[in-house]
């Protein structure tokens, strides 16, 4: 079976097979067989994980024990929070304020967030700094922004937080380069808020508002699972939504 991870990690990279080869010392021929499904040996599997910048358990999932998996994935639980709200407000901002290369936020509408004036005056300065800032709003004409008003009980509600977010975002980043907005269609099972290779994870809890559920504070190690699972379905999302355009 082809190594899809690996294909698309190149891909993203902008790195060819073959300077992929000249990078870890071995035959473009080799490289080839690694894309269609061929495992490396460990020192390879290793120096192209290094190279490519991400973990070799997300190229070569199946190359480690299933225990050190599991060993690894629970090592990457930080905290959880019984409630949104039991979070430490300055947890969001100092997340924010640790990314180097990737903020994430993945919401229906995350009023909360386009509420706080130094969340948002971090997104921009971080943005200017050659941060890649992206936001994925739920469409407020989605039928599933509307089922779930309607589970937390407050109906038109939800969309019309959605589009009170949309104008908070316009009038503090909307001019701001480097900041994208979507709008996504889909059934939102976790709220992300993600830097870098940590994140805040809020659970979903039919018939409770999302300030009530569960937060998973999660950072990324080598072997763990967790953080990638989470990452690679924010990118689905964020491939399959909308740009936000403004007025």
């Amino acid at each position: 079976m082809p190594n899809e991870r690996l294909r698309a990690t190149l891909l993203e990279r902008g790195v060819t097979p073959n300077a992929l080869a000249s990078a870890v010392d071995v035959d473009p021929k080799s490289v080839e067989r690694w894309i269609g499904g061929r495992m490396p040996y460990r020192r390879h599997r290793y120096a192209v994980a290094t190279f490519l910048s991400v973990d070799e358990a997300y190229l070569w999932p199946e190359a480690l024990p299933r225990q050190q998996v599991a060993s690894a994935s629970e090592s990457e639980i930080l905290t959880v929070y019984p409630h949104r709200w039991a979070v430490p407000r300055d947890a969001w901002g100092h997340l924010f304020a640790t990314a180097e290369h990737e903020i994430g936020v993945l919401v229906y509408s995350g009023l909360f967030l386009a509420e706080d004036a130094g969340v948002l005056r971090t997104f921009a300065e971080k943005a200017r700094a050659g941060v890649h800032v992206r936001i994925l709003l739920g469409d407020p004409d989605s039928p599933h922004v509307a089922n779930r008003g309607a589970d937390e009980g407050i109906d038109d509600a939800m969309a019309a937080k959605i589009r009170n977010v949309m104008v908070l975002y316009e009038r503090a980043v909307g001019g701001v380069s480097g900041i994208d907005i979507r709008l996504h269609d889909t059934v939102l099972y976790n709220s992300m808020y993600c830097a870098d290779d940590q994140l805040l994870v809020n659970t979903h809890v039919y018939g409770f508002a999302a300030s009530h559920a569960p937060v998973l504070h999660l950072k990324r190690i080598p072997g763990g699972e967790m953080v990638n699972t989470y990452l690679e379905s924010f990118e689905k999302v964020w491939a399959q939504a909308k740009p936000l355009t403004w007025g």
